[in-house]
């Protein structure tokens, strides 16, 4: 067992480019980080040991090191910095596209003022890529992705207004009421909400009417009453108690923004035309994701300024919330967060390496990102 993990220690070398701290970075051109590439292999090794007696020596071992190889022929050239600006480049031209300025004009810039912000479309990629995972295509999958970005910015927008976070700061500007107002930021995020479905079942070509209906049904109940909704309510409920667990933090964290990704990666897989047993993959690995990524936000909130966040830093402490560095201490939360992204991953061992590459290589993004 000792010779199985080092061979699979070497094949995942193989799939990384200089150190890998380096593979690691988003500026660099990103193959796979080595925990990446350890999860791609491990299906592909229980099937050899499954399938093959094991050596008796580690002399004999050796030769079957070249089993392994064929076997985990991941290597590729995936560059996942240039995808990503490609991608984020795509969306942002249809946002622009889908709230052109018209009349009345005044509240058209504050629908655009926050849509069209300067952020990581986390959600919208998702949505492109587990659309294009299941043999879909980007066009398919834009309106949805657009969709996804405007209840996103609605949920930012309504997060920041005095009754909730109160942050000055967003996306490295001022948050949306500070410059039009509480009640035109309440009006702006109705509009946002209700222009996200419209878009989304106006603009999708290509899509049977049915799975366009379970597509819809799926973001609404993702961000209603049963998902993202009921954690944000408990987390304003939890808020300075001091007999709340563990349990509850999740909870929080699993509705407030690991719902958010489930949506976006569920509803372009829908939209992609994926099987059953390709939902439920992508809803776990999803839901590892988004815990993983919130995890990280608690983490940098603590660790990082206002001016490298471009949002509010330091608001977890100061208004008493629930947060993983609070619960556990930092180090015990980077490895939490090390092992979601582990488990995120495994999920899509079972697809083709080349159209699972921008999931993966967006779970190592978002683990290892610095705002």
């Amino acid at each position: 067992m000792k010779m199985l993990k080092g061979v699979i220690h070497n094949l995942a070398a193989l799939c990384t480019t200089g150190t890998p701290n380096r593979a690691r970075s988003a500026g660099t051109k990103l193959l796979f980080s080595e925990e990446t590439a350890e999860a791609l292999l491990l299906s592909k090794a229980r099937a050899f040991c499954n399938s093959t007696d094991l050596p008796k020596n580690e002399a004999e071992a050796i030769n079957h090191e070249n089993t392994f190889r064929e076997a985990g022929k991941i290597r590729t050239s995936f560059d996942f910095k240039s995808y990503m600006l490609q991608k984020i480049k795509s969306v942002n031209q249809a946002l622009d596209a889908a709230v052109p300025i018209r009349e009345p004009i005044k509240f058209h810039e504050a629908m655009r003022y926050s849509l069209l912000s300067e952020g990581k479309r986390v959600c919208p990629l998702l949505c492109i890529a587990a659309c294009e995972l299941v043999g879909g295509q980007e066009s398919t999958a834009m309106p949805a992705a657009c969709g996804m970005e405007m209840i996103i910015s609605m949920c930012l927008m309504h997060d920041d207004l005095p009754s909730l976070d109160n942050s000055d700061l967003r996306r490295g500007k001022l948050s949306h009421h500070k410059v039009f107002g509480e009640n035109v930021t309440v009006l702006t995020g109705y509009s946002l909400v209700a222009l996200a479905f419209e878009h989304m079942t106006a603009a999708t070509k290509g899509v049977h009417p049915k799975t366009m209906v379970r597509a819809v049904g799926e973001l609404a109940r993702l961000i209603g009453p049963e998902g993202a909704v009921a954690g944000q309510v408990l987390d304003l409920l939890c808020g300075g108690k001091s007999d709340t667990g563990l349990e509850e933090l999740e909870y929080i964290h699993r509705h407030k923004t690991a719902d958010f990704i489930e949506a976006a990666a569920i509803v372009g897989a829908m939209l992609g035309g994926a099987s059953e047993e390709e939902i439920d993959r992508l809803r776990k690995f999803s839901q590892c994701f988004g815990l993983m990524y919130q995890v990280v936000d608690d983490i940098l909130d603590v660790t990082k300024s206002s001016e490298q966040l471009g949002k509010t830093g330091g608001k977890d402490s100061l208004d008493n919330k629930l947060a993983y560095p609070k619960m556990i201490g930092i180090d015990k939360s980077k490895e939490y967060a090390q092992k979601l992204s582990k488990e995120a991953k495994e999920q899509l061992v079972v697809f083709d390496t080349e159209k699972a590459a921008p999931l993966l290589a967006m779970a190592d993004f978002a683990l290892h990102r610095q705002k």
